[in-house]
């Protein structure tokens, strides 16, 4: 990578150049640094925080996702190639130009992490990437199954009605557009934030510790590399605005008492780690890199647990979509289990084989989510291994809303 030989010329400036948006910051005394209240950091009166790619992949995925919503809402055919062409950015398949034009696409950033599918530290491989991404492309050709419109039963692919939704279910009973989502979300999201944009063997990557030190920026940009590296991991977060994808699971799971301190926890972690990064301050910003990655593994970990157990009061009310609906989320948020990274070890908190023990539990039933006997009793065993592992209990996790 080219760079500018853009230096500061003093320490001083090179600690504190940087300004919030808000008036109102507050100060971590033991560091002298100031911690803007929003994300927002300046060089000489220009932003510095740039993460439009990440803002691009999330909207991509939502365009993705409400394909197949739309398409079973209307009793239409899901094409495959369509979303094939939407995972891989090919033949303007998105509805603006920004999009379609980015450059951009899911495909190459699903199971593609530094320290997980590169460097294979945590036991990835070029093979499992291969399998994943193939999954993800399956997903699509059950939905496209499951709009010839047959009603789904055991063994059927179809619609299902849920109320004033109409929902597409594969054979087996789960719903390939949120296997898509909430797979995709850790696949290539978390994967993105905590194996790869935070990983150290990225933001110290060459000289990029040197060039940050010295306010070496990139060439033709305000901020530094690693500046902007931190800046990606933060986009896939909170890119796309509005509370999508992490940013509302996050909100959701800090409005329970039991987990009120997740939001606060990521959302000052990151701005202290960006903060501590202009003033050159890597001590702190890798303890702010521990509590992103702890915190965040919670959260579809509590998400995983509530949908399994709202799952199982809707197999006794409906035995149906809203059922197979909520199972089918936490078959999606157990798949981003894989890609959660324990700090203290740098690998997952459940290996890729103990989440591929528990999908194929969760469907090991007759005819898969059909079995609402073999479920009834599996649901609880799944959701109690997950709750455990992380260290709440299965009732804290049935009340986040």
């Amino acid at each position: 990578m080219r760079f500018n030989k853009y230096i500061l010329g003093s320490l001083s400036l090179a600690l504190f150049t940087f300004t919030s948006c808000s008036d109102d910051d507050s100060t971590i005394e033991e560091t002298g640094i100031s911690i803007p209240q929003t994300y927002t950091f300046e060089r000489n009166g220009i932003t510095t925080v740039d993460f439009e790619g990440q803002s691009s992949r999330l909207l991509m995925l939502q365009e993705m996702g409400n394909y197949i919503k739309d398409q079973a809402a209307a009793n239409a055919i899901v094409d495959a190639t369509v979303l094939n062409n939407m995972y891989t950015n090919t033949n303007n398949p998105f509805s603006t130009t920004d999009l379609n034009e980015s450059g951009k696409q899911l495909r190459n950033k699903t199971a593609a992490s530094r320290d997980y599918f590169v460097n294979f530290g945590g036991g990835g491989s070029s093979v499992e990437q291969a399998s994943v991404r193939s999954y993800f492309e399956a997903q699509f050709d059950d939905a496209n199954a499951a709009s010839q419109g047959n009603t789904a039963s055991a063994s059927v692919p179809g619609f299902y009605v849920d109320g004033s939704s109409t929902r597409l279910f594969a054979a087996n009973g789960l719903e390939p557009q949120q296997v898509l989502l909430k797979g995709m979300m850790g696949a290539c999201f978390i994967d993105q934030v905590v194996n790869n944009y935070l990983s150290l063997a990225v933001l110290d990557e060459s000289t990029s510790r040197d060039d940050n030190t010295n306010k070496v920026l990139v060439s033709g940009k305000s901020y530094t590399n690693m500046e902007h590296k931190w800046d990606e991991a933060y986009g896939y977060i909170y890119g796309a605005g509005g509370g999508k994808y992490w940013d509302s699971y996050i909100n959701q799971v800090a409005a329970d008492a039991d987990f009120s301190s997740v939001k606060e926890n990521i959302e000052v972690a990151f701005r202290k780690g960006r903060a501590a990064i202009v003033a050159n301050n890597y001590t702190l910003r890798d303890e702010q890199i521990a509590i992103i990655k702890s915190n965040l593994a919670k959260v579809p970990a509590v998400r995983a647990v509530y949908y399994l157990k709202n799952g199982k009061t809707n197999l006794v009310t409906d035995n149906g979509a809203k059922a197979f609906h909520a199972i089918s989320e936490a078959y999606g948020f157990i798949m981003s289990l894989r890609y959660t990274n324990n700090p203290e070890t740098n690998a997952p908190y459940f290996t890729k084989q103990e989440v591929d023990d528990l999908l194929a539990e969760l469907i090991a039933g007759t005819n898969g989510l059909w079995d609402v006997d073999y479920l009834n009793i599996h649901l609880d065993i799944i959701a109690t291994k997950i709750a455990t592992r992380f260290g709440f209990t299965v009732a804290q996790a049935e009340t986040v809303n």
